[in-house]
């Protein structure tokens, strides 16, 4: 009877300790890789390391010297070399840890045993980046970040560059307009594509950069922006007297480049430049970021007029996005489809469109239309992402490489806040004036009075 006693006292708190694990472990992942699942993996791994990666086939036959010197001194078995591990720093999602390759490996070599050191390791996935020749990084991520994101507090940042979603190796996708000028955004209803574009127009209103909004659901998702906003047109014939002036824009800034090129027998090197990035501070002009929300509204035609209104607008397009990088004029296309059924200049716009971004998506061909000609593999996983995943993508480049991203989730009403306070950074262009939205003014609440009536009594 003592025995059983002393037992259900042991017992009890073993079994409160297991339940709060597995309670974390479902509802805090961070806590429990933090406390318990960090220390695991990392057990694991210095205590298997050398079988794994011989399991792996990631070992080789050791030198010469090596055989000669292990049979001099001890009498065991001489073994095959794996990479040379470094140190083992854990991270608040995982860990990471260089290995030097040993002759004749390759990256694809650990690459392709990902799947296998996930599962001798214990941990939710594992990537492989090349650091140097022979030199990878393995990042060990310990449970899915992209279940509930939180973007890392320290963030690539610049004039720019906007960190916009978390990629699933627990980095942050950061949008670079200088890198990636153009960038294409394709999404289902309810798929995340406009709290994407949320978290775009906040990032770019704390730096000092021009907005321009072309949203022809009236302005239903662009408006409550308009605080920091330098043009918006909110339908079709706005958009087709707003994008002449954008144009205009362009190649008065290209005159000024040109102008700046004066090239004479004495002026330095490092003065001569073929864009506005390469201009005195003082006569840059400030940047452009125009935002297409919708844009087969732009392609719909219902009369012979409106087609060569259509027409005009692709052309003007294409013109933006075939020139606007050295002019600093940066495109940022959203739809839920873009295919060459939209008309002519459609398929020549995307191609125009360096980056891609594809969330949910009703069939496959939507998903072939934004990244089928940069990454087919990435095609694949698009179409894999579940309606109750809102705000998870894909993203990809013409470079081939692709990655699945989600974003945080940032309310309208927070965006447009931000905004607000950032109204101050909104740059004088006269030529966008016109197009200036209207701002609602805040209705001022007056204090509460401090003198109180006197009670009416009989």
């Amino acid at each position: 009877m003592t025995d059983l006693t002393t037992l259900l006292e042991v017992g009890g708190p073993v079994a409160a300790l297991g339940g709060g694990a597995a309670y974390a472990r479902a509802q805090h992942p961070g806590v429990y890789w933090s406390t318990v699942g960090l220390p695991i993996s990392t057990a694991r791994l210095l205590t298997s390391y050398s079988s794994v990666m011989e399991a792996c086939g990631l070992t080789v036959a050791p030198s010469r010297l090596r055989v000669m010197a292990v049979k001099a001194t001890t009498r065991r078995e001489v073994r095959p070399v794996p990479p040379r591990r470094g140190i083992i720093r854990p991270t608040s999602t995982g860990l990471r840890l260089r290995l030097r390759l040993a002759p004749g490996q390759e990256p694809a070599d650990v690459a392709a045993s990902a799947e296998r050191l996930r599962h001798a390791w214990g941990v939710h996935a594992v990537y492989v980046t090349t650091v140097k020749p022979g030199v990878v990084e393995l990042r060990l991520v310990g449970f899915d970040v992209l279940r509930n994101v939180k973007m890392p507090r320290k963030t690539v940042s610049g004039l720019l560059k906007v960190p916009v979603a978390l990629r699933e190796d627990a980095t942050p996708f950061v949008r670079d307009y200088r890198t990636v000028p153009h960038q294409l955004t394709l999404g289902a209803t309810l798929s995340g594509k406009s709290m994407y574009l949320r978290h775009l127009v906040t990032g770019l209103a704390r730096q000092p950069v021009a907005l321009v909004g072309i949203d022809c659901k009236r302005g239903v998702e662009l408006a409550p922006f308009s605080a920091r906003l330098s043009a918006l047109a909110t339908d079709p014939e706005q958009a087709a007297e707003l994008l002449p002036v954008l144009i205009k824009e362009m190649e008065d800034r290209y005159d000024l480049i040109k102008a700046r090129q004066g090239i004479t027998p004495g002026m330095p090197a490092e003065e001569i430049t073929s864009d506005v990035w390469g201009l005195p501070d003082h006569e840059r002009p400030v940047p452009i970021v125009l935002f297409v929300d919708e844009v087969a509204e732009l392609f719909l035609v219902a009369t012979r007029k409106d087609e060569e209104r259509r027409d005009e607008m692709v052309t003007q397009l294409i013109r933006l996005a075939q020139l606007g990088r050295a002019a600093g004029i940066y495109l940022e296309v959203c739809g839920q489809r873009f295919g060459a059924e939209l008309g002519k200049g459609a398929t020549m716009l995307r191609a125009q469109l360096t980056g891609r971004v594809c969330h949910r998506v009703n069939d496959e061909a939507s998903a072939k239309m934004a990244l089928g000609d940069i990454a087919p593999e990435a095609v694949s996983a698009a179409c894999a992402i579940a309606p109750e995943r809102p705000g998870l993508a894909v993203a990809g480049d013409t470079s081939g490489g692709w990655a699945r991203i989600r974003t945080p989730y940032l309310s309208l009403g927070d965006a447009a806040e931000v905004c607000r306070e950032s109204a101050h950074l909104l740059p004088d262009l006269p030529a966008l004036k016109p197009f200036r939205p209207d701002v609602p003014v805040r209705p001022v609440q007056l204090p509460a009075p401090v003198v109180q009536p006197r009670p009416v009594t009989d």
